[in-house]
């Protein structure tokens, strides 16, 4: 099946775009609403002020879906940041009986700004016990799917001199 074309018609103005995102789409390859991911000018732009989003695209077989999303680079980014962080967590989290440290469920603050991003386990979580077995256990066996795009993402990062 042919990609669909991501539209340009729209507040976000795409430039940079995967229309065959559909493909490659984690484990929902080929059996996806998420058809495309484009970088462009952001949908919230004002005059005179212009920012980059990236937005996942989705389509609901018939339209393109108001769940699309949009976000600014930064938070890509960010989201990328913590990720990493939490698979790190979780690869070493067998050393402890519900899975973090449960007088310090800190897993880590990353600088950013002159502040920091705090990572933490959310104690909050009514159902954390339940919660924190699964969520490791999907993180497990997504593994291979992760590693290889992380394998990706830190072979660019060394391209690029980071």
């Amino acid at each position: 099946m042919e990609p669909l074309k991501i539209p340009t018609t729209l507040k976000h103005k795409p430039v940079v775009v995967a229309e065959d995102y559909a493909n490659v789409d984690g484990r929902y390859a080929y059996d996806t609403d998420t058809q495309g991911l484009s970088l462009g000018l952001a949908q919230w732009n004002d005059r005179g002020k212009v920012d980059i989003s990236a937005k996942v695209w989705r389509h609901t077989g018939e339209k393109w879906s108001r769940q699309s999303e949009e976000l600014p680079l930064h938070r890509v980014l960010d989201l990328a940041i913590f990720v990493c962080r939490a698979k790190q967590h979780f690869k070493d989290a067998y050393r402890f009986p519900k899975l973090y440290d449960e007088q310090n469920p800190v897993i880590d603050r990353v600088g950013l700004q002159g502040d920091a991003m705090t990572l933490k386990i959310c104690t909050d979580n009514e159902n954390l016990e339940e919660d924190i077995h699964l969520f490791h256990q999907a993180l497990s066996n997504d593994d291979e799917l992760l590693g290889e795009r992380l394998k990706a993402l830190a072979g660019i990062l060394r391209e690029m001199g980071y």
